[in-house]
């Protein structure tokens, strides 16, 4: 019994004794499993989007792991690439434990990283002018692109675009210059001479009478090109298909675009003429315009109108110098007469035209002439002027001989109100009730008062620049023949009388005896 007790225990201790050794064999031949000292969390588990993508001893280390995977990921590409890398890591206290090389965990890392990808922003440049802008997808494109801009009126490549830092701006951004490529077009004499014959050549320059140029001297051809906005280039990230082409790009900024713009009108403007010379439908040129009711409103010199033209996102402005001969007329002389109104005006000479060579520098905007002026004349036969005398003196104004009413007929053609009645109304019509005053709508003498058949009561006024206004179917009169009356003054009431359909009051300006369209002269 004691042999057999003897020999469990030492059969038990070779147990003990194998086991052992063979932990100390494995601390030999498996190098990545440690011994952990016991200071709480010592092995960590790492996940990446919930894979397992490595187990390390020290946490400090994940963060420059995880730096290193997205470099080979991203693989030296400039290019923005977003990954979705949710990192989790689990911890707990162990004596030993089986971890991960560095080498290891950051090719997982990398791998897992590969899977999920999200987008790529690539390095691009977006070119802004104005509110307009385009997105290229390499330095060389956007100068490509502005090249080809200017391309269509430097038909002889003689202009380059440069991309240069704006100064003026606090953040990185471009902006163009254009240059010429080679300056062969001076018209200033060069001198060639050196040393003592160059200085003698100076001051004999400066010294000899200035004569002037043959004509055939001068230059002809492209002198300026720049583009009429601040064109602004910046760096951005952004999706492929944000980008376009160079050749996209130049068709998107210089077609054509529906632009809004000021127009001021001028004397002799009409709603119909404006539509017409800017190619606007009317009812969409009275529908940008809050002060335009309908086509038919009243406009004035001196207002302004919003009015749409077709004009590119990026315009190009150039200028080229051109020697011509050109019949010209001489600029209009004007005689002033101080007793004459500035409405009153006549011709004295008649114009003829002259004859003359010229050098002119014109302007263009996006193929369409700006502007010209000629720097250089030679006149082959004198232009006579137009020679006008005209008044100085500033009419008198009109202005509506009631308070309120409604328009109820305008002057001109109309269906005759009642049996006798004119189909040509020669004035305007305000329905008004009975008893409203009526005021002289400019100062002047009473030509007439009283009842002047179809008018009913009515009262004529003679004015200080030959006009006549007349104010019809008065229901009383409140002044006389001969009395002279000034603007603003109560002169009658308004009524039914006369050939009417209803209280109104019927008002005229006759020029010449003649009746006008009386709405066209009220201030």
């Amino acid at each position: 019994m004691k042999e057999k007790h003897h020999f469990y225990r030492r059969f038990r201790l070779s147990l003990i004794e194998g086991g052992v050794l063979a932990i100390i064999a494995c601390a030999f031949l498996f190098p990545s499993y440690i011994k952990f000292e016991r200071t709480g969390d010592n092995y960590f588990t790492i996940k990446l989007n919930g894979i397992v993508v490595g187990n390390t001893g020290n946490k400090d280390d994940i963060d420059s792991c995880m730096t290193e995977a997205r470099k080979r990921v991203v693989n030296g590409s400039d290019e923005l690439t977003l990954i979705d890398a949710d990192v989790e890591i689990s911890g707990k206290e162990v004596i030993w434990g089986k971890v991960d090389s560095r080498e290891k965990i950051i090719s997982n890392m990398a791998d897992e990283m590969k899977h999920n990808i999200r987008e790529t922003l690539h390095r691009s440049y977006t070119v802004k002018v104005n509110e307009a802008s385009v997105n290229l997808g390499s330095y060389e494109e956007v100068q490509e692109f502005l090249e080809e801009a200017i391309a269509p009126f430097d038909t002889g490549k003689e202009y380059q675009v440069e991309l240069v830092m704006d100064n003026t701006r606090e953040v990185n951004v471009l902006t163009t210059q254009i240059t010429q490529k080679s300056d062969t077009k001076s018209d200033e004499p060069v001198i060639t001479s050196a040393g003592v014959d160059k200085a003698l050549d100076e001051m004999f320059a400066d010294v000899e009478p200035v004569t002037r140029k043959n004509f055939d001297d001068y230059f002809q051809g492209l002198i300026d090109i720049t583009y009429a906005d601040t064109i602004e280039v910046v760096e951005a990230y952004l999706m492929e298909d944000e980008l376009v082409s160079a050749k996209e790009a130049v068709n998107l900024m210089t077609n054509d675009q529906e632009t809004q713009v000021i127009y001021k009108i001028q004397p002799g403007d009409t709603l119909s003429q404006i539509a017409l010379s800017n190619n606007i439908p009317l009812d969409e040129l009275v529908a940008i315009n809050d002060s335009l009711e309908d086509e038919n409103t009243m406009i004035r010199d001196g207002q302004e109108l919003v009015i749409t033209v077709p004009e590119p996102d990026l315009s190009v402005v150039w200028k080229d110098q051109q020697v011509y001969t050109e019949d010209y007329e001489a600029e209009i002389q004007y005689v002033d007469n101080d007793d004459w109104y500035t409405t009153k005006q006549e011709v004295l000479q008649e114009p003829s035209a002259g004859r003359r060579e010229v050098v002119a520098v014109i302007t263009h905007k996006n193929g369409k002439e700006e502007g010209r002026e000629i720097i250089e004349e030679n006149v082959l036969a004198e232009a006579v002027p137009k020679i006008i005398e005209r008044g100085t003196k500033i009419p008198p104004t009109y202005i509506k001989p009631i308070s309120g009413g409604r328009l109820s007929s305008g002057f001109g053609s109309r269906k005759s109100p009642t049996k006798g009645a004119s189909s040509y109304h020669k004035g305007v019509d305000w329905a008004t009730p009975t008893g409203t005053p009526v005021y002289a709508s400019n100062g002047g003498t009473v030509a007439f008062a009283g009842w002047a058949s179809g008018y009913g009561y009515a009262v004529y006024i003679n004015h200080s620049d030959g006009r006549q206004t007349r104010y019809g179917h008065l229901s009383k009169v409140l002044v006389k023949a001969g009395q002279t009356v000034s603007q603003g003054q109560k002169i009658a009431l308004s009524g039914n009388t006369g050939r009417s359909t209803g209280p109104h009051l019927h008002f005229e300006i006759r020029i010449g005896g003649q009746a006008v369209n009386p709405i066209k002269y009220l201030n």
